[in-house]
């Protein structure tokens, strides 16, 4: 049935069988008036914008601050036992992790501590998830030690990590009950970890600022770039960095923290220089650590259903070898590098250092976006997960307040974290009240407990940190089924993968990105385009090469091409309906131009006419076929050049007595169409709803000329 775009009443049908065949595949629809004054949608929009009422107000502030909905409903019998129990579980398992974390992010114990419980509390106020963790994360972490080692470099310390430096014991930030003056001079005297601290604060500044810049500026949809494979290949990539930054502590290696372009083959190049360096007693406290981690860690995930919270062995380990280097005097007797000293209480907030934003500005691009798609992407698998909705809009928010407001407190940049908020999520949590219970057992370790982990090895914690690494390790177990299923999204978690591990973890994240976007675009470069069949008994039509016992019309062609048509693929179009349809237009012309000028020059030569008979048949030799239809159900849309080969297509056809149909244009197509002027004067019944109507309408179009021939 045609479709009239631009008719608003009815004309005159013409009589006879023609009067039936129009009345039958003709079809008149008014399309809607749009409205696209510019001014008037400034204007509408400045009054809602700009328009202040008490309602709008108080909505305002609720959205902003989703708490104050939330909160005044709070189930207390319901909602509390959970809430503490989650709390106080993520929170046993957050200390000996962001101790281990601080190490990975160039940063001392405290600052870890810090940083998780700043981040709980901020997210409790800003956060729409009622489920998810935040506070440190691997990979974030990885990513701001390398910044953070770079301008140690640059400041002219030595690269030696500054968190557990004995320097520390004497230096700055002794503890949290010295006088302001002797404040002032330690600030003077910025030691190495001092400085560290800085520079993580002020990129975590500057994450935050993109990340609420995002929010209001409402560009959450960079996020779509990054696809679950493309996201998954870069953890895991980055999971190697950061076993391989871990390595030398195994090791008690002295060694300094390789950074930029091909870092993980010059660490471990540096590790197997000084493999014959090796402290034993630091490699075996890591063996045992693995022996006693590893299996636990197996049982808590292989019996999860059964027990009612995870076993706290990090805990357990990190208690277990402090006693053990302490009473042991590893560190006296056989060098064991430890902790140092961990000071109680809090730091003066200070702001961030306005001079070194230049140096860190384009590395806090990749955390911020980092950041915001990890917890973006988790707050809506939960919520999905779990039957509420959260706003993506205000996530952005809160995570860009959850690494502005800490970055005055001395801590380096959050986002969530997956294996956390399962943790919380299974054993009972309800809502984001469970993050203040976290907050307050880290606000007990930081007042209290801290200065007993003095004596903590660093192997122990670098265990820590890789045996977390298992769940992105364990995604290359997962390579078969994602090869079944996409193999392009497996490309990309490769290519991702490779190139976060081998060159460098911002880079990797840029390749594949745009690897992933040329995917996209030669997916589309090179589509599929099958000739299609009738279903018999019906009006479908179907791909001829992925179906049996389809029929095809005589002298119809019906074509699908399955992408949009634009200057990328349009040679590809042509070429793929010349090859489907075995006719190539231009060279049809062309021989008909040659065998005419050959039975011209024929004729001349004998006036009888005797030899032009071969020239004749040639020239009027039929092509089995005399209409094409083209399927453009798949065709999303077109541009200048996509229009332009199609007019092509159908003149060059037309020239050679085949018409050319369209079936199945959406409003967006024919929208082009009809402004790009391809349809001349009458001709807009060429276009079909559906390629049924088309092909009815062709085989009805050559029965009237076939008969009109007869008469």
């Amino acid at each position: 049935m045609a479709e009239f775009n631009n008719v608003h009443s009815v004309t005159e049908m013409p009589e006879g069988d023609d009067a039936k065949r129009s009345f039958h595949h003709r079809m008149f629809l008014e399309p809607q008036e749009k409205k696209r004054s510019m001014k008037a949608l400034v204007v509408k929009q400045a009054k809602k914008s700009c328009s202040c009422t008490p309602a709008k107000v108080k909505d305002y502030v609720f959205s902003f601050f989703p708490v104050l909905q939330w909160l005044p409903k709070y189930k207390l019998r319901e909602y509390l036992l959970g809430d503490i129990m989650s709390g106080v579980i993520v929170g046993v398992l957050l200390v000996p992790q962001s101790i281990a974390y601080s190490l990975l992010a160039g940063q001392e114990p405290i600052y870890g501590l810090y940083t998780s419980f700043f981040a709980s509390i901020i997210y409790f106020i800003f956060g729409t998830s009622r489920h998810i963790s935040v506070g440190i994360f691997g990979v974030i972490c990885l990513m701001v030690g390398q910044v953070v080692d770079r301008e140690i470099q640059r400041a002219g310390y030595d690269l030696e990590p500054a968190a557990l430096s004995d320097l520390a014991d004497t230096a700055a930030y002794v503890n949290t009950t010295i006088s302001s003056v002797n404040w002032t001079a330690q600030k003077l005297l910025c030691d190495k970890s001092c400085y560290a601290i800085t520079v993580g604060a002020t990129m975590t500044f500057i994450a935050g600022v993109y990340q609420v810049a995002m929010g209001f500026f409402q560009v959450g949809f960079v996020s779509v770039y990054l696809s679950d494979s493309l996201l998954s290949g870069f953890v895991t990539g980055a999971s190697f960095t950061i076993l391989t930054s871990q390595a030398k502590y195994l090791l008690g290696l002295d060694i300094p923290r390789s950074s930029g372009i091909g870092s993980l083959i010059a660490t471990w190049v540096n590790i197997f220089r000084n493999i014959h360096k090796t402290n034993v007693c630091d490699l075996i406290t890591s063996l045992l650590c693995f022996l006693v981690l590893i299996p636990t860690k197996e049982l808590n995930e292989h019996f999860k259903s059964r027990l009612k919270a995870p076993i706290p062995v990090e805990l357990v380990v990190i208690v277990a070898a402090t006693l053990a280097s302490h009473f042991g005097k590893l560190r006296e007797t056989y060098g064991s590098s430890v902790a140092g000293h961990i000071p109680t209480g809090f730091l003066p907030p200070s702001p961030p250092d306005w001079n070194l934003i230049p140096n860190v500005a384009l590395d806090a691009i990749p955390i911020a976006i980092i950041g915001f798609a990890i917890t973006v992407s988790l707050s809506e698998m939960f919520a999905k997960k779990h039957g509420y909705s959260v706003k993506a809009n205000q996530e952005m928010y809160a995570i860009g307040f959850c690494n502005i407001i800490p970055s005055f407190f001395h801590c380096f940049t959050t986002s969530a974290a997956l294996a956390k908020t399962l943790v919380k999520e299974s054993t009972g949590c309800r809502t984001q009240m469970s993050g203040m219970v976290t907050s307050l057992v880290i606000l007990l370790v930081l007042l209290v407990i801290a200065p007993l982990f003095y004596s903590l090895q660093k192997c122990v914690l670098a265990v820590i940190t890789i045996v977390n690494l298992r769940g992105a390790l364990r995604k290359f177990k997962d390579l078969p089924k994602m090869w079944h299923l996409s193999r392009v999204d497996t490309v990309i978690w490769l290519v991702t993968m490779a190139a976060s591990a081998l060159i460098s973890t911002e880079i990797g994240l840029l390749v594949g990105v745009c690897f992933s976007m040329l995917c996209v675009i030669f997916r589309t470069q090179r589509p599929e385009a099958p000739l299609l069949g009738w279903v018999a008994e019906s009006e479908t039509y179907e791909s001829l090469s992925a179906y049996k016992n389809l029929q095809t019309k005589p002298g119809i062609v019906v074509f699908r091409f399955e992408a949009p048509l634009y200057y990328i693929n349009k040679e590809c179009f042509k070429s793929t309906l010349y090859k489907q349809t075995g006719v190539n237009p231009v060279w049809v012309k062309t021989a008909k131009k040659k065998a005419a000028k050959r039975m011209l020059r024929e004729k001349e030569v004998d006036p009888g006419g005797n030899q032009t008979s071969i020239s004749m048949d040639f020239v009027s030799e039929p092509l089995g076929f005399h209409t094409i239809v083209i399927d453009c159900c798949a065709v999303q849309f077109l541009d200048t050049a996509g229009i332009r080969t199609l007019k092509e297509v159908c003149k060059d056809y037309r020239e050679i007595d085949v018409q050319v149909l369209l079936a199945q244009c959406n409003p967006s197509v024919r929208s082009s169409l009809i402004r790009g002027e391809f349809f001349k004067e009458g001709e807009d019944h060429l276009l079909f709803h559906s390629v049924h109507q088309a092909v009815d309408f062709a085989l009805g179009a050559q029965g009237h000329s076939g008969t009109s021939a007869s008469k």
